[in-house]
């Protein structure tokens, strides 16, 4: 029994949070979809066999407008499509794999940016205080006052539709978010003995922030993080099925529902799988990121 308790104690933590987060199913299960949709995204050239932006009317015999799912192996004699055609004679499941490469580009740049601004104010919020505080937070409050893809839509409004503009206007959004958890983060820590030890050693305030308290403040920024991912996704899709985000004919989940969402109930192929694609997407950061917060929060720990 104590071998057990002594080899459990060796571990480090890293090790203990990653034994603790593959132990969930549902972390496994969004581990499992996000490595699908990793390998979809990579190897995009590879299983399409058709360029997401090529019109196939003049090009393949038989080939339609809103032409069904034909599987060679349900039957099937005519072109290869898995996932049909669409409105413009376009292979849906070549756009449907190169929608994913652009989703988790955009998922990660956009979260990014946010995650570098936001921790940077929220760090230097939290630890100098006073008037710097207020001010920093006012503004933080003042963005957060507004429903979060109404300002994104506005933002995009005022300097113009396109997929770069969307990015940058969900990041700004996002910010608020970031800054807040790690403003927390280190008003927990900058009292502890380690900074006080550093500060007795001569080190300068902004190497105790940058060096000591900003590398313990990251555990739940990496958590809210991968919740944001999704949640970016799904706010670019949004802004692109508005017309304002990805512009044609460039495939992404969001402007191929809206671009063709008046034929779901004649042509249901088109809207249903990149529906189906950003559901999957999502749930799968959503699930990553309910298994890191339960593995690296000691109090969720059983």
């Amino acid at each position: 029994m104590s071998g057990v308790r002594s080899a459990s104690s060796s571990q480090t933590p890293f090790r203990r949070a990653l034994r603790s987060f593959l132990e969930q199913r549902t972390a496994r299960v969004g581990l499992t979809l996000l490595g699908v949709l990793v390998i979809a995204a990579l190897g995009a050239d590879l299983f399409a066999s058709y360029s997401p932006i090529e019109v196939l009317i003049d090009k393949e015999p038989g080939a339609v407008r809103l032409a069904g799912p034909c599987i060679e192996l349900f039957g099937c004699e005519g072109p290869q499509h898995i996932f049909g055609l669409d409105n413009n004679v376009r292979d849906v499941f070549s756009r449907v794999l190169h929608g994913a490469r652009l989703s988790l580009q955009v998922g990660f740049l956009t979260v990014g940016f946010a995650i570098v601004l936001g921790s940077l104010i929220g760090a230097v919020s939290g630890y100098v205080g006073g008037w710097v505080d207020n001010l920093l937070m006012r503004i933080m409050d003042v963005l957060l006052a507004f429903p979060s893809l109404l300002l994104a839509i506005a933002i995009v409004t005022v300097i113009g539709p396109g997929l770069i503009n969307t990015q940058l206007a969900i990041g700004v959004v996002a910010i608020p978010i970031y800054a807040r958890v790690m403003r927390a983060s280190v008003l927990s820590l900058r009292d502890r003995e380690f900074v006080a030890a550093s500060r007795a050693l001569g080190a300068s305030e902004t190497s105790i922030l940058f060096r000591k308290v900003l590398p313990n403040a990251l555990t739940p920024i990496i958590v809210q993080g991968t919740l944001g991912i999704g949640g970016a996704i799904l706010d670019v899709a949004a802004l692109s099925f508005l017309g304002l985000g990805a512009q044609p004919p460039t495939a992404e989940w969001g402007s191929m529902i809206g671009a063709d969402r008046n034929l779901l109930f004649s042509s249901p192929h088109v809207v249903i799988f990149p529906g189906i694609a950003i559901t999957m997407t999502v749930l799968a950061f959503n699930l990553v990121g309910d298994g890191l917060r339960d593995a690296l929060d000691p109090r969720l720990q059983r």
